[in-house]
């Protein structure tokens, strides 16, 4: 992984704001700081999360999106590490581990590649790279049977993590098939034609890859469903949809209902768990919609998944703080602390 940086103790207690009276999650959470500790470390009892982020927007400019997706992750992390290590949680069973740096991919893309065709062709290409790297550190951490929490990034990181941990999970001897399955809340579906890797053709990758089972997606916008796309998923058993209008205009189900369908649609199989940011109203992301689910929704969704569901990982993107068309939103990052500690709680108790 010629990409990744871990961390170190010292790393995670600069973000942490150390106060008397009180410990925080930062205190206590596992950081190997090599690859030798990270796997010995797998191979504690007590440990169950691995968190790492993918601070990347290659995914995201190879879909011709808005840059910005690469600004979220260390923003979530002085949010998640602050959080008050309690009864509620604590940071004993989390591994703190790193997160991905392809800074250099993109900056060679900027320096060489010109006009809009050549650069979303050289996007996609880097794109392929990222995969590689993030597919191994899934496989790895889920052949120890830990689950990987993968934060930042565009939604192009659902391919790497669906096959690493579909891989990971045969190593460990919990599938026959190198195969799992997906509940996505999104406001898209993702699944693109496969005309080169970016974040809208992930989950079609995978599909057609091989390492996707079945795959329900929760609050998709009936807008921003391409006809093709929407032939493909009703004429293919194993993908369902459950549409925003169907839940919040037609109201033929409730949110909590459609949740409910998603996971029982998947429940034969272990199944990643991915939360698209985009799918929230008002959230910043690439995407940002002025008409999503509150909050709220978004996190009875972590926590109803996180019970309900054979969890293979969890994967929350598209989120940011900066855009590259300069719009900011300060609390992004603290939002998705929110979500993963909806998460960790609800697998904790």
């Amino acid at each position: 992984m010629q990409h990744f940086r871990y961390y170190t103790k010292e790393d995670v207690l600069s973000l942490t704001r150390i106060r008397r009276f009180e410990t925080k999650i930062g205190e206590h959470v596992h950081v190997p700081n090599t690859r030798e500790q990270l796997e010995k470390a797998l191979q504690n009892p007590s440990i169950q999360f691995v968190v790492f982020g993918i601070p990347e927007d290659i995914g995201v400019r190879a879909n011709a999106g808005i840059g910005g997706t690469d600004s979220v992750w260390v923003p979530f992390l002085s949010a998640f590490l602050n959080l008050q290590s309690n009864d509620f949680l604590s940071g004993d069973s989390i591994l703190l581990l790193g997160h991905f740096d392809f800074g250099d991919l993109k900056y060679l893309i900027e320096q060489h590649a010109h006009g809009h065709e050549e650069k979303i062709d050289a996007y996609r290409h880097a794109v392929n790279t990222i995969d590689e790297e993030v597919e191994a550190l899934t496989k790895l951490i889920t052949s120890y049977k830990k689950l990987p929490i993968a934060i930042g990034g565009g939604h192009n990181n659902a391919y790497p993590l669906i096959k690493g941990a579909s891989k990971g999970l045969l190593k460990a001897g919990l599938l026959e098939l190198a195969q799992i399955n997906a509940v996505n809340l999104d406001a898209h579906s993702d699944f693109r034609p496969s005309e080169g890797r970016h974040s809208g053709n992930g989950f079609r990758y995978a599909e057609e890859d091989g390492f996707l089972q079945k795959y329900c997606i929760i609050g998709i916008h009936e807008n921003y469903l391409p006809q093709n796309v929407w032939l493909d998923i009703v004429n293919n058993p194993f993908i369902d949809i459950i549409t925003y209008e169907d839940i919040f205009i037609h109201e033929k189900r409730n949110f909590i209902q459609a949740v409910a369908h998603a996971t029982g649609f998947t429940e034969d199989n272990f199944t990643g768990v991915e939360l698209d940011l985009d799918a929230i109203e008002g959230v910043l992301s690439s995407a940002q919609t002025p008409s999503g689910i509150p909050v709220l929704l978004a996190r009875q969704y972590m926590n109803f998944t996180a019970v309900d569901c054979k969890v293979a990982y969890l994967h929350i993107c598209e989120g940011a703080t900066q855009l590259t068309d300069s719009r900011k939103q300060e609390t992004t990052g603290k939002l998705i602390s929110y979500l993963v500690s909806d998460f960790l709680k609800a697998r904790l108790s």
